[in-house]
């Protein structure tokens, strides 16, 4: 399968601390990569600059695609409207018809078992229906590359198990390149093919250098 996206030499600073050195990444469509690390590597912003949301200092960055689903650490929810809309809205945008942007966001809805909160607001849902608010929102949108920054953040491990089995299931009908990126190796997807592992060196952290060692899923303890 051809690269989706591919990042090379990919450089950053934030004030005078390098983040990110030397990076590069390649990623095939249909590819399912976990990205591991310790807060503060770089793993996010890695996730912001394929998004277009962060410019590199130096380096190429190739996206293949304008169609782009990312979940947040937070659901990023507009507070004002329901679960339904907030699905609904982004399909709008992509000028879908309303009848077609409403079933549609109701049959992602339905398949993150959310189909009675419909009408339902975000402060009225617990941290991890939101999240699933979230990831409906991503895959309505059928994307090319779903971006997972930390999704199960903050969730007891019962919930983590719930939104894990809800994701693998949705990906199933995806062919979406994914970048996961995780600090918790138990959190990786069964579906990785392959991960990624960042690691400090010397004193700051700095994602360039700390791609040390590409292993496949199952090695990480």
């Amino acid at each position: 399968m051809n690269a989706v996206i591919e990042m090379k030499g990919i450089h950053k600073r934030f004030g005078k601390r390098p983040v990110i050195a030397g990076f590069d990444l390649t990623v095939k469509q249909g590819e399912v990569l976990g990205l591991l690390g310790p807060s503060g590597i770089g793993k996010s912003t890695v996730l912001r600059m394929i998004a277009g949301l962060e410019r590199p200092d130096s380096g190429s960055i190739r996206v293949g695609t304008s169609h782009i689903g990312y979940v947040f650490q937070e659901a990023r929810l507009l507070p004002w409207d329901t679960a339904l809309n907030n699905v609904v809205l982004p399909l709008r945008a992509m000028g879908k018809g309303k009848r077609e942007a409403t079933d549609r966001a109701r049959y992602f809805l339905k398949r993150m078992e959310l189909s009675e909160f419909e009408r339902v607001y975000p402060h009225q849902l617990s941290g991890g229906m939101r999240q699933r608010v979230a990831l409906a929102r991503s895959f309505a949108i059928n994307p090319d590359i779903l971006l997972l920054d930390e999704p199960f953040t903050g969730l007891d491990k019962d919930l983590k198990e719930t939104m894990r089995h809800l994701l693998e299931a949705a990906l199933e009908s995806s062919s979406a390149a994914v970048i996961h990126v995780t600090h918790d190796p138990s959190e990786l997807l069964d579906r990785t093919n392959r991960i990624i592992q960042l690691k400090q060196q010397g004193k700051e952290p700095c994602a360039g250098a700390c791609l040390t060692k590409t292993i496949q899923q199952g090695q990480v303890s």
